[in-house]
């Protein structure tokens, strides 16, 4: 079939037919159905179109086996401009790899653009063939894992076993991620590498995930074997994941059977999943641990444990302990300058504190409230002209990425967008955002205005389509206009016809659920979950509900936006005792997700208070002072689909 192939590989023009749609359509489900034989006059239809590339990746790709080699290459240099000569490259490059055409497989590996695990373990395996012997050092690297790896890292890391690159206790320390990671099935493949009596037992291992102090309550571990401490060490992190207490009390009962490297271990498990579910006995654990060797992770609960103490000299040493790129993070930044703040040390505070004031984030802008007025950072909108937007509009790559948004090929068009404007300056991402602005495909204006490095432009960052609705809902349930515009552009980017893998949808991503309480509450009778698609209903629903969990979480915008994420349970329980600031209460949700959105969502409402030229209301105000008593509850009773407050 190679000669299909070569027939049509065709001059693309600049300009789609009103039918490459249609074309291209059943060009795709041709394919999907295995109908091969009909890619070649698909082909035909659309030689003039932006979308041609396609129908050819198709039809290369379904021979690749017998392609010739120099077909390959004529169809990635004919097709830079899209990600499909990448892919096309990548599936080559894994062919290659299962073939171990190993000479092949090196001269085109360089050229590839980001190859993922897969690719990068048949490059080792294709060094070391050629008798590269530092491939056996790299490929070490990638040993220390808690994740499965591909298939084609097997003999890669068989050869590296072989030749003692990696050591029974490398095989011990890899288990022991896997396990940290509950990813039990891969450990328990890695064990094989063991001797048979060395190696997990399944059952235990079984026993340890499931009932963790069950097992470690019985007699059924002999602690003298690695094995088995291993075992009894999981079942200490599988139970610290719930109850860290629990945990500490069985891990002083047991740890004595255990090295000193062992015992700093456990305690450091045990202090992470104490920190996460705030416990003032987690600094307590971390310090039982070896400070030097905990990881980024637990470095970092450390630091978020010691703000909810107000240890501010903890906070120091530990954000001082973090490796350089960790440390200068954002955040860190921000909390290491507090940190010397409290302790008088001005200079060094302002030190830090300067130059992430000039950043547009979260940490930025309470940086920029901490140095004063004098610190104004003023922005400054960079507008383009009129003819480099149209510029953007004739790339045959971005036509190609915005007839696919129309077809409603979101995937594959926002790959395409991405790739073409991979290599932009800040003029020319400006200028694409405007252009998609003008498209109103809004999620990718908003992703490429966010890009830029130097000039920038904040309409565009922070646009705000469907105004006349949403201050119409946000006047009618007393909200801030701002925060519902940074909540729902972190929520969807204002697609509207977004669905999360959950389920949720809309411009306010509204669970099902959730949207027939309201339904209910409102008075609507016979509504369909597909009504979330409409922007009227979905932003009505939206403001309802925001308003709702506001009103039973003591009207803090913090504490709303934390369980608009997570639910209003969770973010009563994150609350604590004690009073707190709301930068602190943020920075210690113990959900990653949550975490990052409310920051977001918060720091989204300052920008967009500033293009609304709203009265300013700084972010440590919006933050504010999150109380540590209960406030009661609107969510639970009798109501089977009201909010739950444990979720």
């Amino acid at each position: 079939m190679r000669f299909l192939f070569v027939c049509f590989i065709l001059t693309v023009s600049l300009f789609a037919r009103a039918d490459d749609g249609n074309d291209f359509v059943a060009a795709r489900e041709a394919f999907r159905t295995g109908q091969i034989q009909r890619l070649p006059d698909y082909a035909q239809r659309l030689q003039n179109s932006v979308l041609l590339p396609y129908v050819q990746y198709w039809l290369l790709s379904s021979q690749l086996k017998t392609a010739r080699p120099d077909d390959i290459r004529y169809f990635i240099a004919r097709n830079s401009d899209t990600p499909l000569s990448n892919k096309l490259r990548s599936d080559w490059l894994r062919l290659l790899g299962q073939q171990q055409d190993w000479t092949t497989y090196l001269d085109e590996y360089p050229l590839a653009v980001n190859p993922d695990l897969s690719l990068q373990c048949y490059a080792l395996q294709a060094r070391i063939a050629q008798g590269q012997l530092l491939a056996l050092k790299d490929g070490v690297t990638l040993w220390f894992t808690g994740k499965e790896m591909p298939t084609s890292c097997d003999d890669l890391f068989s050869t590296l076993i072989a030749r003692q690159y990696i050591s029974e206790n490398d095989i011990w320390q890899r288990i022991r991620l896997l396990l940290e990671n509950n990813n039990t099935n891969t450990a328990l493949t890695i064990s094989a590498y063991l001797t048979k009596p060395a190696q997990l037992d399944p059952k235990l291992l079984r026993i340890a995930s499931t009932a963790p102090e069950a097992l470690l309550n019985g007699n059924r571990l002999d602690l003298r074997q690695r094995g088995q401490r291993e075992l009894a060490l999981y079942a200490i992190n599988r139970l610290a994941r719930n109850n860290a207490d629990t945990a500490a009390q069985q891990w002083e009962r047991i740890k004595a059977a255990f090295s000193v490297d062992d015992q700093h271990y456990g305690w450091g498990q045990i202090a992470l999943y104490g920190a996460r579910q705030h416990l003032p006995a987690a600094l307590t654990w971390f310090d039982k641990a070896d400070d030097k060797e905990l990881n980024d992770e637990q470095r970092a609960w450390q630091t978020r444990t010691a703000l909810l103490a107000g240890n501010w000299t903890k906070v120091q040493s530990s954000i001082l302990g973090m490796p350089d790129n960790v440390r200068s993070e954002a955040a860190w930044r921000y909390w290491l300058a507090r940190a010397y703040k409290s302790q008088g040390k001005t200079y060094q505070a302002n030190t830090l504190l300067a130059p992430l004031s000039r950043e547009y984030n979260f940490y930025g802008l309470l940086a920029e409230e901490e140095l004063g007025p004098a610190a104004g950072n003023p922005v400054i909108n960079f507008n383009v002209a009129g003819d480099e937007v149209a510029a953007i509009g004739r790339i045959s790559a971005i036509q190609r990425a915005l007839l696919l948004y129309q077809l409603d090929y979101r995937t594959e068009a926002n790959n395409e967008w991405n790739w073409a404007t991979r290599n932009f300056d800040d003029r020319r991402l400006l200028a694409a955002a405007e252009f998609a602005r003008q498209q109103n495909w809004l999620d990718r204006a908003i992703n490429t205005a966010d890009r830029t490095q130097q000039l920038h432009n904040f309409d565009l960052r922070f646009l705000a389509p469907y105004r006349d609705t949403a201050r119409r809902y946000a006047k009618e349930y007393g909200l801030d206009e701002a925060w519902v515009y940074g909540l729902m552009r972190q929520e969807s980017r204002f697609v509207s016809q977004a669905r999360s893998g959950v389920g949720a949808a809309g411009i306010m991503q509204i669970m099902p659920a959730t949207a027939r309480w309201i339904a209910n509450k409102l008075g609507i009778h016979h509504f369909q979950t597909e009504h979330l698609h409409q922007l009227e209903t979905n932003m009505q629903f939206g403001m309802y509900y925001l308003k709702t969990i506001e009103q039973s979480l003591d009207n803090s915008d913090v504490l709303a936006t934390a369980a608009y994420n997570a639910g209003p349970g969770r973010a009563r329980r994150w609350r604590g005792e004690k009073t707190m600031e709301g930068a602190i209460y943020a920075e210690t949700i113990p959900f990653s997700e949550t975490r990052d959105y409310v920051k977001k969502v918060i720091a989204n409402a300052v920008f967009y208070a500033r293009r609304f030229n709203q009265p300013e209301i700084s972010i440590k105000a919006r933050l504010g002072i999150i109380a540590g008593s209960a406030s009661p509850p609107l969510c639970g009773g009798s109501n089977e689909n009201a909010p739950n407050c444990d979720n």
